[in-house]
């Protein structure tokens, strides 16, 4: 008896150009372009999901640099400052101290330097 395969792979192709809606051109209508669109667009994801926590780490850094412009301190003088006199606050809580309540960052700064 030979095996018919016709309702699993019409399920196959049709969950794979779901996946590809939105895609250009052939790529959300032809089951063999979009099957390598969207394997293609899972390894993107996937990648990028890992870069973004990187880049999110290189904002806090920028803010708060920029908000060590005004002190005679450098980011890594800062940073250093930090653990040698084991305050131990992580770069995010660090940036929001400067953009949302910069008296008590002023204040982590003149902690740091004393």
């Amino acid at each position: 008896m030979r095996i018919k395969r016709g309702v699993t792979k019409r399920q196959k192709k049709k969950q794979v150009l779901e996946q590809a809606k939105g895609y250009r051109m052939t790529y959300h209508k032809l089951y063999r372009r979009a099957k390598e669109a969207t394997l293609h667009a899972g390894q993107y994801s996937y990648a990028h999901r890992r870069r973004r926590r990187s880049q999110v780490k290189n904002e806090w850094v920028r803010i708060i640099s920029a908000a060590l412009v005004n002190t005679e301190l450098s980011y890594s003088k800062f940073m250093n400052a930090l653990s040698t006199k084991n305050i131990t606050l992580d770069r995010k809580i660090l940036s929001e101290l400067a953009v949302f309540k910069p008296e008590q960052f002023a204040k982590v700064v003149e902690i740091v330097k004393a």
